[in-house]
């Protein structure tokens, strides 16, 4: 049973999130401000986190920068879907930039937030069981099994959307891969109107592996078409 942290300061909300997602099997831990769900966050082994953005005592997106930084804490590598205010494309680009996975505009529906997280659930477990186990092109290497990416020989610290987006980038090495294409592959779900998720997770991307010595121009944007990881090594 996958165990989710749901942490948002609207106890009416919890409650109905809390017991649907209950009713679909999942078990549910649920903090109401930032501070007890960061350190329950850092302290216990939970499957994802849903985080709401505006929270006492720290923000989501404090929670969110807090966990992505300490590499030693348990909640470093979480899968996080942030809840967003509706239309706030902002906040929604923010959280991406810093780390998010995936995001939901608020008031959610129960049923999108529970097929979101089975997305991102079946994702990490689709790595774990993959038979690949090593993918290159050129100086990138990707483990799957392991969840690792180097450039270079130097490890490079991906979430697990921006881990889902390269590989299968590096699976079609050479070709131009639609956003639409990114979107159900790496992130469980179809594009919606509207959605900067992968152009967000690619540019995360970029920056890093750019801070190991890989060229801007490694990964591509092809206009009106998606995007391409090249043969550009430096």
């Amino acid at each position: 049973m996958s165990h989710i942290l749901l942490v948002d300061d609207d106890t009416e909300l919890t409650e109905l999130l809390e017991e649907f997602l209950v009713g679909e099997g999942f078990a549910v831990t649920v903090a109401n401000d930032g501070g007890r769900g960061l350190e329950l966050a850092r302290s216990h082994p939970f499957d994802a986190l849903v985080l709401d953005v505006m929270l006492p005592v720290h923000n989501g997106f404090d929670v969110l920068r807090k966990l992505r930084e300490d590499a030693s804490n348990p909640g470093h590598s979480l899968p996080v879907v942030m809840l967003t205010a509706k239309g706030d494309t902002v906040d929604r680009i923010v959280g991406l930039e810093m780390g998010a996975d995936d995001y939901l505009p608020k008031p959610c529906n129960p049923r999108e937030l529970a097929a979101r997280l089975r997305a991102i659930l079946r994702r990490g477990r689709s790595e774990v069981e993959s038979s690949d186990d090593n993918l290159t092109s050129g100086h990138l290497r990707l483990l799957p099994r392991e969840h690792q990416c180097f450039w270079a020989e130097q490890s490079v610290n991906l979430t697990g959307a921006e881990f889902s987006v390269l590989r299968v980038l590096v699976e079609n090495a050479g070709e131009v891969v639609s956003k639409e294409v990114l979107t159900e592959k790496a992130l469980g779900r179809k594009l919606m109107p509207y959605d900067r998720s992968i152009d967000v997770h690619v540019s995360n991307i970029r920056k890093k592996l750019a801070e190991q010595g890989a060229s801007r121009e490694l990964i591509i944007n092809i206009r009106g078409a998606g995007y391409m990881l090249t043969d550009s090594q430096g």
